[in-house]
C-alpha cells in the first residue's frame, strides 16, 4: 500500500523533519516542512520479516510521490517495535551471564510471586537466558559497596572459551550489590573485551545501577541480548537512508520519549522498548498544550489494545520500570521487568481487533484475544471469522464499508452481520443491532474502568481532564468512553492514525541516569551525594552532546527517590540546583511529605524518610512544530448521510457525514454527526456540539456525562 498524502499545503521541501513510526501492522510515516508547515503522511505495511526493508521502502515512496528530494530531510526521528519484538519473540543474539558465585538462579528464581494465585498450571516468562550459559564468578561486594572477597579474575579465562563454544554474542554482566560499588563488573569487563573482543557487553551497573538484583539482572539480560539485533539494524537503515539522499542522522525515540542518538542506542538499546505509545503521549501532551488543554488524558485505541496515560500540567506521567513478554499478556506479573524510564501508561486488550464471544455463564465478553491483521475482522474479508470491535463498530454504521484506510480497503458487513449472528447475537438471543450494540458497549466499559481504575490509583479525578483520542478506534469509541468517566469534553486531533509518528518531531534530545544510594535522609553523605550527582549529570551531558545538542542548550533536572522507612517502593521528589547542603535535606522531607499526602493521602510524620537513589535528566531543547494552521472555509465538508446506531436515541438515525480535511477552521457541528479521515473516524453523538480550532483539532462538548441508554432495537 503505497503512502497516502493528507492534502498538504503547497510549499517547497526544504527543510523537513521525518517522523516514522513502526507498528505490528502498519508502518507510519509524517514529513514536516518546518518553513511552510506542510505536513505529509503515509502508510505502509509493516515488513515482520525485514522491517529496515519496509521502511526503506515506504520513505522512497513517500518522498517520490510528493516530490521532496532526500536532501530536504534535515532531521530523522523514528520509533521502531524491533527491540519489542525481538523480547516477545526470541530472535535476539545468543546471550550469556555472569553473576556472583551462588547466585546461578536468579533468573530461573525470579520474584516467586504468582500474578494469579488460583492457577496450578501458572506459566512464567521463560528467561532470556538458559541456565546452562549463566556462569559463576568468585567475588563478593557488600551492601556498602565494600568488597568482601576480590574479584577472581584467573576465572574469566575459562569463561571466555566456554562462551565461544558456545557461539555466545552477547554478555551481561550482575554481581551483587555493583550499583554501590562496579570496580569488579568494571574488571570483568576489560577482561571479556581483552578475551573476546567480538563480544557485546552489558554491565547492570552501567545499564540500570538500581536496587533489586532481580531486575537489575532481568535489565542487564535484555540489554545485552538486544545490541548485536539493534546494531545490525541501524547499520543497515543509515545506509538504506544515505542511499535515498537523506544525510541527516538518524535519531530514535525512547521508551521515555526523549530521542537519543545512535551512541545511546547502541550502547542502552532496551531504552528502544515500548517507543511507540511514548511517541502518542508525547504528541497528546504537545497538541494539548497547542490547544490551551495542559491536563489531558491521552486515549490511543488501536488494532490490538487500549493504553490510557495521564498528563498534567502538558507533562505526562513517568516511571521507571515496565514489563515486557507477558506470558498472559494484560496479566501484570507474567513478563520480564525492565528497569528503564517509561511513560507512564496503563494497556488492557481492548482494540478494533478485539473478539466477542459470549463465555459459558451466558455473559458477553470481548477481547483481549485479538484477531489482529491476518486473519482479522470477519469484515476484513482475509479468513477471520470471528466477531469483533470493528465488525460491530461497522454494523452499527460507525464505520464506512467503502472508506476504510480512505478506500484503499473495502470491508465485507455482510460477513460482519453473519459472525456476530453467529456467536453473539443467536447465543444471546439478540437482534443483530442489539449484539452489535452489546460488543460496542462491553469494549467501552472496559476501558473506560481501565481507566478510572488507572487515574484514581495515582490521585486523580478523571472529570478534571480532556480526553484526547487518536489511534485508528480511538476517535469512535471516545464519547462513549468519556461520557462513562464523567468527562465533559473530548478533543479529536487531525491525523489521529499517525499521531505516534506526529508526536516523534516533538520529542527532545534526552538522557536519564540513576544510582541506587539507600540511607535514611537524615543521614545521607552529602560529599558522597554530590559526586554521584556530579557523576551523574555529567554522562548524560555526554550522550546528549554526542547526538549534536551543545553544553549551553541542556536544560537539567535532578530528582530523589524517597520512601518511609519500612516500604518497599519510593516517590520521586524534584531537588533544587547547586550542591547540596543540610538545609536542602530538610526541605526535601518536606516536599516528600507533600507528594506522599497527595498521592495517598494518609502518612504517618513520625516515620524517618529513607532515600533510595538519585537521579538525573539532561534534555535539549524542545523541537518547535511549525504546523500551518488550516484555513477557515475550505469547501463543502459535507459528504452525505448514513444510518448511524445511537444509544441516546434508541435507534438508527439518518446522520450527516463530514470530509474532516474540508472542515475549515471555526467549523461548528451539532450531533449526530460522522467525521471521516482516512486513517480513523470520529463519531458524535446527538445533543453534542463541537467546533474545529486552527489546528484542524475538532474539540467537542458532550450532551452529558453519563446518560441513561435505552435498549437498541
Amino acid at each position: 500500500m503505497p503512502p497516502r498524502s493528507v492534502r498538504p499545503a503547497p510549499g517547497s521541501a526544504d527543510g523537513c523533519t521525518l517522523g516514522v513510526d513502526i507498528g505490528g501492522t502498519f508502518t507510519d510515516f509524517v514529513l514536516l516542512e518546518q518553513a511552510t508547515g506542510r505536513v505529509i503522511t503515509g502508510k505502509v505495511l509493516t515488513r515482520t520479516d525485514d522491517l529496515a526493508a519496509g521502511v526503506l521502502h515506504g520513505v522512497h515512496e513517500l518522498l517520490a510521490r510528493h516530490g521532496v528530494p532526500g536532501a530536504a530531510v534535515r532531521k530523522v526521528v523514528h520509533g521502531t517495535t524491533l527491540a519489542t519484538n525481538a523480547l516477545i519473540e526470541r530472535r535476539g543474539a545468543r546471550t550469556a551471564l555472569i553473576v556472583t558465585r551462588g547466585f546461578r538462579d536468579i533468573l530461573e528464581l525470579a520474584r516467586q510471586s504468582r500474578y494469579d494465585i488460583f492457577d496450578i498450571d501458572l506459566q512464567v516468562p521463560k528467561p532470556l537466558v538458559p541456565r546452562r550459559l549463566v556462569f559463576e564468578v568468585t567475588e563478593r561486594v557488600a551492601a556498602d559497596g565494600a568488597i568482601v572477597q576480590p574479584l577472581a579474575i584467573d576465572e574469566v579465562g575459562a569463561i571466555v572459551r566456554a562462551l565461544k563454544a558456545e557461539n555466545v554474542q552477547a554478555v551481561a554482566v550482575c554481581l551483587l550489590h555493583s550499583f554501590r560499588n562496579p570496580d569488579h563488573e568494571r574488571q570483568l569487563a576489560a577482561a571479556l573485551h581483552a578475551l573476546g573482543p567480538e563480544l557485546a557487553v552489558s554491565l547492570s551497573s552501567d545499564v540500570m545501577p538500581d536496587l533489586r538484583e532481580y531486575e537489575r539482572a532481568s535489565t542487564a539480560v535484555a540489554n545485552a541480548y538486544l545490541q548485536p539485533v539493534v546494531r545490525s539494524y541501524l547499520d543497515r537503515l543509515a545506509d538504506g537512508l544515505r542511499a535515498a539522499g537523506i544525510a541527516a542522522e538518524l535519531m530514535l525515540i525512547g521508551s521515555d520519549a526523549g530521542t537519543i542518538g545512535r551512541t545511546a542506542a547502541l550502547r542502552y538499546p532496551v531504552r528502544l522498548v515500548e517507543s511507540g505509545p511514548a511517541g502518542g503521549a508525547l504528541a497528546a501532551s504537545f497538541l494539548g498544550r497547542r490547544a490551551g488543554e495542559p491536563d489531558v488524558i491521552a486515549f490511543d485505541v488501536g488494532g490490538t489494545t487500549a493504553k490510557v496515560c495521564v498528563i498534567d500540567g502538558g507533562e505526562p506521567e513517568r516511571a521507571d520500570q515496565f514489563e515486557v513478554a507477558r506470558v498472559h499478556r494484560f496479566a501484570k506479573g507474567s513478563g520480564l521487568p525492565l528497569k528503564v524510564p517509561v511513560i507512564e501508561m496503563i494497556e488492557i486488550g481492548a482494540g478494533g481487533g478485539s473478539i466477542a464471544r459470549v463465555d459459558e455463564l451466558g455473559l458477553l465478553r470481548v477481547g483481549p484475544e485479538s484477531a489482529a491483521a491476518n486473519p482479522g475482522p470477519a469484515c476484513y474479508g482475509l479468513g477471520g471469522d470471528l466477531p469483533t470491535v470493528t465488525d460491530a463498530d461497522l454494523i452499527l454504521g460507525y464505520l464506512d464499508a467503502d472508506f476504510f484506510l480512505g478506500g484503499a480497503m473495502r470491508l465485507d458487513r455482510a460477513r460482519a452481520a453473519a459472525a456476530i449472528q453467529r456467536y453473539v447475537a443467536e447465543p444471546l438471543r439478540l437482534s443483530p443491532t442489539r449484539a452489535a450494540w452489546g460488543i460496542h458497549a462491553v469494549v467501552n466499559d472496559n476501558m473506560a474502568r481501565a481507566a478510572k481504575v488507572h487515574c484514581l490509583e495515582r490521585g486523580k479525578d478523571a472529570r478534571d481532564y480532556v480526553l484526547l483520542a487518536y489511534g485508528g478506534a480511538g476517535p469512535v469509541h471516545a464519547a462513549q468512553v468519556a461520557a462513562a468517566l464523567g468527562i465533559r469534553r473530548v478533543m479529536y486531533p487531525l491525523r489521529a492514525g499517525v499521531m505516534s509518528a506526529l508526536g516523534f518531531l516533538a520529542a527532545p534530545v534526552a538522557f536519564e541516569r540513576l544510582r541506587a544510594d539507600v540511607s535514611p535522609l537524615d543521614a545521607v553523605d552529602l560529599t558522597r551525594a554530590n559526586a554521584v550527582l556530579a557523576e551523574l549529570t555529567a554522562d548524560a551531558r555526554e550522550l546528549v552532546r554526542a547526538a549534536g545538542v551543545p553544553a549551553a542548550d541542556c536544560v537539567v533536572k535532578r530528582e530523589a527517590a524517597l520512601r518511609f522507612a519500612g516500604q518497599s517502593y519510593a516517590l520521586p521528589v524534584p531537588l533544587p540546583t547547586g550542591r547540596l547542603s543540610r538545609a536542602h535535606l530538610q526541605q526535601l522531607r518536606a516536599d516528600f511529605v507533600a507528594i506522599y499526602r497527595k498521592r495517598y493521602y494518609r502518612l504517618n510524620p513520625d516515620v524517618p524518610v529513607e532515600l533510595v537513589h538519585w537521579r538525573v535528566s539532561v534534555a535539549g531543547p524542545k523541537p518547535e512544530l511549525n504546523i500551518a494552521p488550516i484555513e477557515s472555509g475550505i469547501r463543502s465538508a459535507r459528504k452525505g448521510t448514513r444510518p448511524v446506531y445511537f444509544s441516546e436515541a434508541g435507534r438508527y438515525v439518518d446522520c450527516a457525514v463530514y470530509d474532516r480535511f474540508a472542515l475549515g477552521a471555526g467549523k461548528r457541528l451539532r450531533g449526530p454527526a460522522v467525521i471521516e479521515e482516512p486513517e480513523s473516524t470520529v463519531v458524535i453523538g446527538p445533543g453534542s456540539s463541537s467546533i474545529i480550532d486552527r489546528d484542524g483539532n475538532l474539540m467537542a462538548t458532550l450532551a452529558s456525562a453519563r446518560r441513561g441508554e435505552r435498549e437498541a432495537a
